[in-house]
């Protein structure tokens, strides 16, 4: 079959530029997409009277033929095909004969390609968010599953306050639930039928635009031809969404790492979601969380490099915009991966509820017992500075804040009486913090409710 575009050239294109120039090791994964947007436009053609009912069902019979070669595995590439477009429209000549030719009337592989992009990624995005979803879930069994667990909060990685497990797993359930939520307003953005916008300037075929797109299961038509085969706002916000959706990944995969190290030894991690070192036979080491922290940088540099691809970009369809795949295919493949193996690391760990309790100190509780101050009428500015004595006081004698007795508090500050003591409990703290978003059990309790509430039934 000759190129699509071959009409005006002579000679032979440079093998190199041949390589350079085709697509289709990678946007062969366009293969369903590509075919029902053929079939949809076969249809808009018959309606528009520009194909009669007989050519019309020879072309959608030719599809479904080559649409099972596709499933099947049954569909042979040839060296001359630049792309899945080509393919495909070779494949269904082959088929049907010259009448497929006519597939193409008033179509140009411009919008032919911002709609296929758009149906895979409607698809594709219904897959992450089902993804998301359950990993959300996972946290939510264990964080129920473990709500009576308390252990060490930490700000800039040092000790800070006593909280739940539960609250620190939930942290993460409302990080992934910002990502849900902008997938589903991004979904909106992709749900646009580009096609019929031609190569950049409209189709002179009357093809209904608002039919096509109910055809196609779209929601809305683009409402300019030359924005329509140039836009790819929709793939630079799934990358966005990606590496924001990793940026969350790694920061637990982060905490994971820590909890999981034998210096606190807070959880232990599955042998199904760890390695072994090739040297060292005691090792266990967190593999999987690694990865995902490394691939985020991946994600990261898909994103930069598209923004940097269509930063200089002249109006409408430019080759470059051939760039827009494979960092869009990878970074979905890599979440596809990431997502299903952090979900099920979540659910196999094993919380150490000794570990934790060890590494709890009654430095935690020094708010708490300024928190007491302001009880008795001391300004909290007054009572921190207070409580930031006491503590001094205990690092000179190298011992803990409950081991200074009532007498050596009083001497810091008289308003001190043997109520003040009473802060020295893990329990009392988390439960003080009754508030909504709070680690009191109650708190988190409400907290899971609302966001099973969100997610609606399991499955």
């Amino acid at each position: 079959m000759s190129k699509l575009w071959g009409g005006r050239f002579s000679g032979d294109v440079d093998p190199l530029m041949a390589q350079l120039n085709q697509s289709i090791r990678f946007d062969a994964r366009l293969w369903e997409a590509d075919i029902r947007g053929s079939q949809a436009w076969t249809q808009a053609l018959a309606a528009a009277g520009i194909l009669s009912d007989e050519e019309g069902q020879a072309i959608l019979v030719g599809l479904d033929q080559v649409y099972d070669e596709w499933a099947n595995d049954d569909f042979h590439l040839q060296p001359a095909d630049e792309d899945i477009h080509t393919a495909i429209e070779r494949r269904l000549t082959e088929l049907i004969g010259p009448v497929g030719g006519k597939l193409h009337t008033g179509r140009s592989r411009n919008d032919q390609v911002a709609t296929d992009l758009r149906l895979y990624l409607l698809g594709a995005s219904d897959s992450l968010k089902t993804h998301l979803s359950t990993l959300q879930r996972a946290l939510l069994d264990q964080a129920e599953h473990y709500i009576d667990l308390i252990m060490p909060g930490y700000t800039h990685l040092q000790p800070a306050q006593p909280v739940r497990f539960s609250q620190w797993l939930l942290s993460f359930f409302w990080m992934l639930q910002r990502d849900c939520t902008r997938l589903e307003e991004l979904r909106r953005r992709i749900d646009v039928l580009p096609l019929g916008a031609g190569a950049l300037a409209g189709t002179p075929v009357p093809i209904d635009r608002q039919a096509l797109a109910e055809r196609l299961g779209f929601g809305q038509v683009s409402m300019n031809s030359m924005d329509a085969v140039s836009d790819r706002d929709f793939v630079a916000e799934l990358l966005f969404w990606a590496a924001l959706l990793g940026v969350h990944l790694s920061r637990l995969s982060e905490d994971m790492i820590l909890f999981s190290n034998p210096s606190l030894g807070f959880i232990s991690l599955s042998d199904a979601y760890t390695t072994g070192s090739s040297l060292m036979p005691q090792k266990k080491n967190p593999d999987a969380f690694e990865l995902t922290r490394g691939k985020t940088g991946r994600l990261i540099g898909h994103l930069t490099g598209l923004l940097a691809t269509l930063k200089g970009l002249p109006s409408t369809y430019n080759k470059d915009l051939q760039e827009d795949k494979e960092p869009l295919f990878d970074a979905i493949d890599t979440l596809e991966i990431i997502l299903p193996v952090i979900t099920g690391a979540i659910l196999s760990l094993t919380p150490h509820p000794d570990r934790m309790t060890a590494a709890l100190d009654d430095f935690m509780l020094a708010t708490d017992l300024a928190d007491w101050l302001v009880g008795e009428g001391i300004p909290f500015r007054q009572s921190h500075h207070i409580v930031g004595e006491v503590v001094r006081l205990a690092e000179e004698h190298a011992c803990t804040l409950r081991d200074l007795d009532l007498s050596t508090l009083q001497s810091v500050h008289p308003a001190f009486k043997s109520e003040a003591l009473a802060v020295w409990d893990f329990e009392r703290s988390v439960e003080q913090r009754n508030t909504v978003g709070g680690v009191a059990r109650a708190a988190v309790q409400q907290q899971i409710h609302s966001a099973r509430a969100l997610l609606g039934p399991g499955d």
